[in-house]
Formats: C-alpha cells, sequence, structure tokens
C-alpha cells in the first residue's frame, strides 16, 4: 500500500473539509493533521518552509506539496481518482467554473456569513447575505433537472462547494429558498466515504478559522 496522503488541516475549517471529505470519498489513503492554529504552528518555521502562505489546507504525498484546496482537489483527482474530474475540455472547463465560484462568490457570501456570525470576523454582513442569496439562487437554477454541479456523476465541483453551502445556517443564511440545493447537499451525503465536517461553536478567532 502506498504512503498515505498527509492532509494538515483545521476541523471547522470549510477549506480543509473538502479536501478531507474528497480524501474519504475517493477513497484515498490518507492521514489527517490537525494543526495547532490557535497556537501558531501554521506561522512556524517547518510549516512556512513547505507552504509559505501560513494556512490550511496543506498535503504532503511524498516528496510532493501542494496547498490552496482547489488546487489540492485537482491534484488528487488527477493522481488518484480521474472520474472525479472530466477529461474532455468542456467538462474540464465547467469543473473550474465552479472551482471558481467556491474561491469567490462562495468564500464572499455562505463562508464570509458564517465568519461573521460565528467568529465576529469584522466583514460586511449585509453585503455576504446579498452575495450568499446571488450564489445560491444561480446554482439552484444550475441545479434544474441536475444531480450533480457537472455531468452525471459527482466531481470535484461538487465537493469543492459542498462545505460552505453545507454550512451556511451557522451564518444566518438559510437554504429553505434552494431546494435543488439542499437536494444536491443530500446526494454527496450519500456518498460512500462522506465524512461531514465539524459544526463550528461561538466565540473562536475569526483569524483561524477561515
Amino acid at each position: 500500500m502506498p504512503n498515505a496522503v498527509r492532509i494538515h488541516s483545521f476541523p471547522l475549517s470549510g477549506h480543509s473539509h473538502r479536501v478531507v471529505l474528497f480524501a474519504g470519498l475517493a477513497g484515498i489513503n490518507h492521514e489527517v493533521i490537525n494543526v495547532d492554529l490557535g497556537g501558531g504552528a501554521h506561522k512556524s518555521e517547518d510549516y512556512l518552509a513547505k507552504n509559505p502562505a501560513g494556512q490550511v489546507p496543506m498535503i504532503e504525498d511524498g516528496d510532493t506539496v501542494v496547498s490552496d484546496s482547489n488546487a489540492i482537489l485537482v491534484y488528487l483527482a488527477r493522481k488518484y481518482a480521474p472520474s472525479y474530474i472530466p477529461n474532455d475540455p468542456v467538462g474540464e472547463a465547467e469543473v473550474q467554473k465552479f472551482l471558481t465560484l467556491a474561491a469567490g462568490e462562495l468564500a464572499f457570501g455562505p463562508a464570509a456569513a458564517r465568519l461573521i456570525n460565528v467568529f465576529k470576523a469584522p466583514l460586511d454582513k449585509g453585503f455576504a447575505h446579498e452575495t450568499a442569496a446571488k450564489v445560491l439562487g444561480r446554482l439552484d437554477a444550475h441545479l434544474e433537472g441536475r444531480d450533480w454541479l457537472v455531468g452525471d456523476a459527482p466531481t470535484i465541483a461538487d465537493v469543492a462547494i459542498y462545505s460552505y453551502t453545507a454550512h451556511a445556517p451557522e451564518g444566518d443564511v438559510s437554504l429553505d429558498p434552494y431546494p435543488k440545493v439542499r437536494q444536491l447537499l443530500t446526494n454527496i451525503e450519500a456518498l460512500d466515504g462522506f465524512v461531514p465536517m465539524q459544526s463550528t461553536p461561538v466565540g473562536l478567532n475569526a483569524e483561524n478559522a477561515a
């Protein structure tokens, strides 16, 4: 058996969770290493030597180090689970659109609202909720007649949007108006190897919880 992929993670980070979730869904041999963000482990000399951004997640796969959650998803899919990323240009472009959405509107909407509500982050709540409504509405419309975001099977696009969407209610963003989005979450949760994300207690340091 190959050596386990080491996932440097934080339990309350949606970016970290999407990597742990994908490793579970894809059946990738892995080890989760929870980084002590509160203690500054992500700013240590050793950690910064591997990941100068000083953030989670990061993976080590043998001598290969990859940071940024979406980049990690692409790497892991290409190497270990090619069924999760289309090999045709159109399908791959569609997946990339949702990775960009996860890094943009989803981060500035539902994820930011969560940071504001439970981590007291100094962000614009009105903007976060407005952005959340727009992005969730678009996702819901896109999912009309679909089980998955791209094609007829789950891809890393679905994985990328899962964590912060599923935990949007922690930011007082209701998913009730978006039945197709809720169904997608249910579809993902029904997959073999699904790993839930820990719910967030109130009162943590926002800087360490992204």
